[in-house]
């Protein structure tokens, strides 16, 4: 099987292949065969991308999947409003069917806009039922998923047998995989972090903890004090943490995900993108959640490059491009096989209109797609060389079933969380 993009500005995120005003993009069996000026491959489906942006699919490594059904109820929330709104009211009304439908919505939501890659940091397992069906969300939609099951989450109870069990039936070389989510230092005790993460380095499992240094505490550097700091971590937000901090993690080999409009607007402080950079490491971006923030990572990357810029400059487009491809697919333990436009690489590849009027004429690739970007512009995207979206239309997908089936899902549980839906309600 050929498929042949042809025609289209490349921005491959591959420095040894470069960009390409114009360019052809041949896909075999999934996998990137070769990205050059022209290709001939008269046997191939053609995708025409004149017009179009081509570029690898975004890679989300942190966001809560679950809560979808409950868009924009926090675009007020203090995170202390969100912790009292989503796991203390709002969760214990979800059903499995509710996990579900919150997860597949959700990641077809990150598919239409670009992301191809999704981790999905789940911590809304009040059952074995309610893991395996926000599981089974993330297998219905053609995205390559990475679920990481916090189990047990702001609790010390045991969660092996659970972690077993639920590593048993997710295969490495699938499109849904797994990770960890731990217990941080600043949520449960040190025995229980390292229990947790023995488990996670016996099953080959990546860890994703949330971490901060705004009440003083100094979780890297506990970590690192009892053997615990590995390459296989990303640490999400790190707000406040200390410099000295950052560069033990730069050390170790982890990364750090940022989720810029959530830290801003929940009160955590500026996004900790220069910080990280100063390190030596990579950030990373993620959207979080969508009741409090848009689940594009358009949006995401220029809440990012305009904080930073205006802190102390710095940032160039390109580095935000990069945090969402190359170096998040990294963080994720997917270098190898998505991020960039580069043969023998997995054919994970979205096109973008570059004839829509809030971006024409595009002049610089790189600086419309992260400047004025937005998710009316995705108009293919490539799934392991699979054609999920075509001409802007999610393939496959009775939306307008799934829309009436989460917009129950979401009255049923603010019914019995006794909430009104009306835009009204503060925590």
């Amino acid at each position: 099987m050929k498929t042949l993009i042809t025609g289209g500005m490349v921005v491959s995120m591959d420095p040894a292949v470069g960009d390409l005003t114009r360019g052809d993009v041949l896909v075999e069996d999934g996998v990137i065969a070769a990205v050059a000026e022209r290709i001939d491959a008269p046997d191939a489906e053609v995708i025409d991308a004149t017009d179009r942006i081509v570029l690898p699919g975004f890679v989300d490594n942190h966001r809560h999947t679950w809560q979808t059904a409950f868009r924009g109820i926090g675009a007020d929330w203090t995170f202390d409003d969100y912790v009292v709104a989503m796991h203390g009211t709002l969760k214990p009304q979800y059903r499995p069917e509710d996990v579900y439908l919150g997860n597949l919505f959700g990641r077809l939501e990150a598919l239409h806009s670009g992301v191809t890659t999704m981790l999905d940091w789940f911590h809304a397992a009040q059952s074995p039922e309610h893991a395996d069906a926000a599981l089974d969300g993330l297998r219905a939609v053609p995205g390559r998923s990475i679920f990481c099951y916090g189990a047990g989450y702001r609790t010390k109870d045991a969660i092996e047998a659970e972690v077993r069990r639920v590593r048993a039936g997710v295969t490495e070389d699938g499109l849904v995989t797994m990770a960890l989510g731990l217990r941080g230092p600043g949520e449960s005790t040190m025995d229980v972090v390292a229990a947790d993460m023995k488990l996670a380095a016996e099953l080959g499992l990546r860890t994703s903890v949330h971490v901060d240094g705004l009440s003083g505490g100094r979780p890297v550097a506990e970590l690192r004090e009892h053997g615990l700091l590995w390459d296989t971590t990303t640490f999400v937000h790190a707000n406040g943490i200390s410099d000295d901090e950052l560069r033990l993690v730069a050390e170790a080999g982890g990364s750090v995900s940022i989720s810029p409009d959530v830290e801003a607007k929940m009160g955590f402080g500026w996004p900790e993108t220069g910080r990280v950079l100063a390190a030596g490491l990579r950030p990373t971006l993620s959207a979080d959640d969508v009741p409090s923030a848009a689940g594009d990572l358009f949006s995401t990357m220029r809440t990012a490059f305009a904080a930073q810029r205006g802190l102390n400059g710095g940032l160039r487009s390109r580095d935000l491009l990069e945090f969402v491809t190359v170096d998040a697919a990294a963080s994720c333990g997917l270098g190898a096989r998505t991020g960039s436009l580069t043969p023998g690489k997995e054919a994970d590849v979205v096109l973008l209109r570059a004839d829509d009027p809030t971006v024409f004429p595009v002049t610089d690739p790189v600086g419309a797609i992260v400047s004025a970007g937005h998710p009316g512009l995705v108009d293919t995207v490539l799934v392991a060389g699979r054609v999920v979206k075509r001409d802007g239309v999610l393939i496959g997908v009775d939306l307008p079933a799934l829309r009436a089936r989460l917009l129950a899902s979401r009255n049923r549980i603010a019914a019995a969380a006794g909430i009104p839906v009306d835009g009204t309600w503060r925590p």
